[in-house]
């Protein structure tokens, strides 16, 4: 009996010191993971842990470092305990294309192929970079760039009788587009773009660094375009807020004045575009780069040798999303008959009471709606 049980002592002990062993082998390091993925189907990016019947991206991430023996069991459980880290939390239904996450692994042999073995096809690690021990994605990440594609015929003034397949959108609408998406940029209030945040909450203000809407392509008979934006950060629904408001704009629903009116401390009535067209394309480390990128011990944060595979997996899995959902659902569509509903004055409503006349005259003399970009 004894022996019986020294037997299994000294075999568990085996165990133990192969397994310290194999950890011995594979350290755990802090790395960056460069991710792509068609969010149709999830509850965005971030894990609600207990709440498995909204299913995120992060689910079936953790699932995968699990499964491929990179993090062990309770650290999916606690993603704390492997200093775990997203550098954007994208919304529900929103893809990406370049979104990066910060954790500390086992750094096993093939670990990037043993990781995509676990994963769905929709959901891919294109890329993996060791980073300093104290590296945050969220917090080191200077500035995050969003695309937005949509079907041009959002673009139609309502008055017209538009067939969506063979809306074109004219040269004339595609630069007035791009002067209203032009005066996003800078800092401005956006806390009519969100919601839970009041006008003198500071982190309501936002730059802009860049925002315009590209030359249109036809897919499957059908015109898109796509809108690219750069900022520091984005609250929750800001993107498809501020692409909501220029289309109202466009189509005629309300004056362009109601951009300047939207920063300042009043209640504006903003509409939210639809998710399925948002996508992150990259996350910028240019101060982290520039501190550690040449320090000899890391990489700089850049992904010129993954564009490639990022693009194929954009054809392969995103654009065809955007494309066979809008025209099986509709989403635009159907957001577009919204907008009658929406009253794009009713904020004015104290100001009216206040004072009508001069009301009538400021809307009469109008405003480019971009205000000072210099604040």
């Amino acid at each position: 009996e004894e022996n019986g049980h020294q037997n299994k002592r000294l075999k568990s002990n085996a165990d133990e010191e192969d397994a310290e062993d194999q950890n011995k082998k594979s350290p755990k390091r802090k790395i960056v993971l460069l991710m792509a993925y068609s969010g149709k189907g999830y509850h965005g990016m971030q894990r609600n842990v207990g709440s498995s019947q909204f299913k995120t991206i992060e689910d079936d991430l953790v699932s995968a470092l699990v499964q491929s023996g990179c993090i062990p069991e309770n650290h999916g459980e606690d993603m704390k305990k492997m200093s775990f880290q997203r550098c954007a939390r994208t919304d529900k239904g929103v893809s990406a294309a370049g979104q990066i996450v910060s954790l500390k692994v086992r750094l096993i042999d093939d670990i990037l192929e043993k990781i995509n073995n676990h994963l769905p096809s929709h959901i891919r690690i294109l890329g993996l970079k060791r980073v300093t021990g104290g590296f945050n994605s969220k917090n080191k990440c200077d500035a995050r760039t969003y695309s937005y594609m949509l079907p041009t015929f959002a673009f139609a003034h309502k008055d017209h009788d538009v067939q969506e397949e063979l809306y074109r959108l004219d040269t004339e609408t595609l630069e007035r587009v791009n002067k209203l998406l032009a005066c996003y940029k800078g800092t401005h209030n956006f806390h009519n773009f969100t919601s839970q945040k009041g006008p003198r909450d500071p982190s309501a203000k936002r730059y802009i660094m860049e925002m315009y809407c590209g030359e249109p392509f036809v897919r499957e008979s059908m015109e898109f375009a796509v809108i690219k934006v750069k900022g520091q950060s984005f609250m929750m629904h800001q993107i498809r807020k501020m692409i909501g408001l220029v289309i109202a704009i466009v189509k005629g629903y309300a004056a362009e004045s109601i951009m300047e009116r939207s920063w300042g401390e009043e209640k504006v009535d903003v509409p939210k575009a639809p998710g399925l067209g948002l996508v992150l394309e990259k996350v910028h480390f240019e101060k982290y780069n520039r501190r550690f990128g040449n320090d000899g011990l890391h990489e700089p944060l850049e992904w010129t040798e993954e564009e490639e595979k990022i693009a194929v997996f954009k054809e392969q899995y995103i654009y065809p999303t955007i494309i066979n959902t809008e025209r099986e659902e509709k989403s635009m569509a159907n957001w577009l008959n919204t907008l009658p509903i929406h009253d794009f004055n009713s904020s004015a409503v104290e100001m009216q009471t206040n004072n009508k006349n001069s009301k009538k005259s400021s809307d009469l003399e109008g405003s480019d709606g971009c205000g000072d970009d210099s604040d």
